[in-house]
């Protein structure tokens, strides 16, 4: 779907492309578009050519110039606006270590809990 068909646009970083497509399902099961990312360098670009991102929901590990803490930590700083989820199968992430107001996610996590929490953070 293009952009201009659902409100809010969510930016899906994951380097694993099948799993990247499971991300944007349930971003596009929640009712919102789909903006694909392979890793944070690439993110980053989006984000600077877009204006519509509302949510940022990101893995950890992947390949490129920072992991997706050290994306979180950019794009709070940089589009403050931006919501945050985090997600990981291999590591467990400390509130702490986040940007305030990101939430973390253990892989794998249930889709419809992920879908509620979407909604929730963007607010619909």
């Amino acid at each position: 779907m293009s952009a201009g068909t659902r409100p809010y646009a969510v930016l899906v970083v994951e380097d694993d492309a099948i799993l990247r497509l499971h991300a944007i399902d349930i971003v596009e099961e929640a009712g919102f578009t789909a903006i694909e990312a392979k890793d944070a360098d690439e993110a980053i670009a989006v984000l600077e050519s877009r204006t519509d991102i509302t949510l940022l929901f990101t893995d950890i590990h992947m390949p490129g110039s920072m992991d997706g803490v050290k994306l979180a930590h950019a794009v709070r700083n940089r589009w403050p606006p931006v919501k945050i989820v985090v997600v990981s199968g291999h590591k467990q992430v400390d509130q702490d270590e986040l940007p305030q107001g990101s939430r973390f996610f253990s892989k794998p996590f249930q889709s419809d809990k992920m879908i509620a929490e979407l909604r929730k953070l963007i607010g619909t």
